[in-house]
């Protein structure tokens, strides 16, 4: 692994799992390594009671976001997937209450770092300068991070 020469960005994702699927870092590493990956490529989990576990070596040049790992910071949540298979904000309020918590110790290690979905970081395929739904590759995390971030003042 190499390590990140700078960091920008801290992403936020999901791990695309129903609520009755409690999984964390060891699930997740199996699953990337299984693509051929070395590792998780998330470099923290958060479980569904809030705990949080590491995942990829923070100061390592994450696997998370196309474009943008050698920059960033990548957060999982674990859930975000409806009984029918759609994007559903479905975390439970330990995990967003531990997100905040961890985005909190992440901004004063690297300071001045934009917080963004997953979602937030897709092409903006029309070219007018903002990310739609129709343009999203996915719906990772399945909310929008600006607006929970305004509303928890972060």
């Amino acid at each position: 692994m190499t390590p990140r020469k700078s960091t920008d960005t801290i992403v936020v994702h999901c791990s695309a799992t129903r609520v009755t699927q409690d999984i964390g870092a060891a699930e997740i590493t199996q699953w990337h390594q299984a693509k051929g990956w070395e590792t998780i490529g998330y470099h923290f989990v958060i479980r569904r009671d809030g705990s949080v576990e590491a995942g990829r070596l923070v100061q390592m040049i994450g696997a998370h976001v196309q474009g943008h790992n050698s920059t960033s910071i990548g957060v999982c949540l674990v859930g975000g997937l409806a009984a029918d298979g759609n994007a559903e904000n479905n975390f439970t309020p330990e995990q967003f209450q531990q997100l905040r918590a961890l985005l909190t110790q992440l901004l004063l290690a690297y300071p001045g770092c934009r917080i963004l979905g997953h979602r937030d970081l897709s092409p903006d395929a029309d070219g007018d300068g903002k990310i739609e739904p129709r343009e999203w590759i996915k719906a990772c995390p399945s909310f929008d991070v600006a607006t929970w971030r305004q509303s928890v003042g972060l």
